[in-house]
């Protein structure tokens, strides 16, 4: 009773950071467990708890190779680790919750419209039902979609259980993938295969554009002048995030192959670092200049309420347009005919530096700490922090105590920058009074 009073006096923000750390530890107990490794020994607390961070928070970064190290059972439990993580913990327990016949209380409508970024709280119940519909659909379309390439690789049964686990992965924006060697690391068994291409990627944009977003399309269809000013944001940011990386990984990075591999290896590559961490090309083999451009979007991630990471598209774009009306000399920062409040703005400029920061100096601790090039401890440190998994083989040499720092920025990526500070508080508190203006020389 008294854990009950506890958690009804906990906010919606603490009730978000404390399911997802819920949700590790049992998935490293149960990762621990003989059943869980192939080899009937039970993982360790470190290579457990690595996996179900990596896992809860959709990551992908591995310490052990997925296919060859867990078990059938120990892959089961990362998949529903994946798929709870993915839609948020607290999303999957309101689900539970109505499935059971009960009531939604106003406290779970209002945690869930923190979860699922909303901006209003009516409504969420049907939200959620869309999301649950939406989740199932798609994930079991991309499987079905997948099924006939795994089944004449793998056979029927393996087949159907690899095809179903890389659509949630994929859709999740997890990058777990089973091929391990087999596939010559990730999804690279499949570079010039169309159809894995185009699955994968689709279920990795459906799952970065985010529930909010799809709601709205469906909603409005063909009706662009009709969808909220949040949705054409993330359109526009997703098309230029997917169609300029591209073109540079197409002309830059990839010109030793042919240009039908070529196309699908560099739409691919430019898809999934901000969300997914699936690869159809060697990331040894970038050039340093390409690794920067893959630090940048697995910076940047996918929509707000999605699957993926990052600072988020509009918060990208925030800042951008910011600038933009810096050099105009605008008082207000404006964009597709609306001006956009000051609120977000300091939103915005919080959720960068916060990432910044942390992305930063553990980038410089773990190049101190374990002897690594700087380059490559910002492409594994902007993968954990991004929730991405995109890996330049980096992370199983590491250290425990940078493995740790890992962890602990894959939880912050997943949890949220605005989640974690309003956890630390009570209750937001409102300025009642305005100190006197200070002057200050900015550049």
């Amino acid at each position: 009773m008294n854990i009950l009073h506890g958690l009804r006096r906990l906010s919606s923000f603490q009730l978000i950071v404390l399911s997802f750390l819920l949700l590790i530890a049992m998935g490293t107990m149960l990762l621990m467990t003989p059943l869980a490794t192939s080899d009937g020994r039970g993982a360790s607390f470190l290579s457990a708890s690595f996996t179900a961070v990596s896992a809860s928070c959709v990551t992908g970064l591995t310490v052990e190779d997925t296919a060859s190290y867990w078990s059938f059972f120990g892959q089961l439990v990362i998949l529903i680790l994946i798929q709870i993580g993915g839609l948020g913990v607290v999303t999957m327990a309101v689900a539970v919750t109505m499935a059971s016949g009960q009531r939604v209380g106003l406290m779970q409508r209002h945690t869930m419209q923190e979860a699922l970024s909303a901006q209003q709280l009516g409504g969420i119940v049907r939200l959620l039902r869309f999301i649950l519909k939406f989740t199932i659909g798609v994930e079991f379309l991309g499987a079905c979609l997948l099924a006939p390439v795994f089944i004449r690789d793998y056979g029927w049964q393996h087949g159907i259980w690899m095809a179903f686990f890389h659509a949630i992965s994929a859709f999740c924006n997890a990058g777990f993938d089973l091929l391990g060697s087999r596939g010559g690391g990730s999804l690279m068994a499949y570079a010039a295969d169309p159809l894995v291409n185009l699955t994968i990627m689709g279920l990795i944009v459906a799952g970065g554009l985010g529930f909010l977003t799809w709601a709205d399309i469906i909603t409005h269809r063909h009706h662009v002048s009709h969808w909220t000013f949040q949705t054409r944001i993330i359109m526009i940011m997703t098309a230029v995030l997917i169609f300029l990386p591209a073109l540079f990984f197409f002309t830059q990075e990839l010109a030793g192959t042919d240009a039908f591999t070529r196309f699908w290896q560099a739409l691919f590559q430019s898809v999934t670092p901000r969300t997914a961490g699936f690869n159809t090309m060697n990331i040894e083999d970038l050039s340093e200049a390409g690794r920067c451009l893959m630090v940048l979007l697995m910076l940047t991630g996918g929509a707000p309420g999605s699957t993926a990471g990052g600072i988020k598209v509009t918060t990208a774009f925030t800042l951008f347009m910011a600038m933009i009306s810096a050099l105009t000399m605008k008082r207000d920062v404006e964009c597709l005919s609306r001006r956009m409040p000051m609120e977000a703005l300091q939103h915005a400029l919080a959720i960068f530096m916060m990432y910044l920061f942390l992305f930063m100096g553990i980038s410089i601790f773990i190049s101190v700490f374990d002897h690594a090039t700087m380059i490559d401890c910002m492409l594994e440190t902007s993968s954990a922090i991004g929730t991405v998994g995109l890996s330049i083989g980096l992370t199983e040499k590491l250290s425990p105590l940078s493995q740790g720092l890992l962890m602990f920025l894959m939880y912050f990526g997943r949890v949220g920058a605005l989640t974690m500070i309003y956890a630390l508080h009570s209750r937001k508190s409102a300025a009642r009074r305005r100190l006197p203006e200070g002057k200050i020389t900015i550049g």
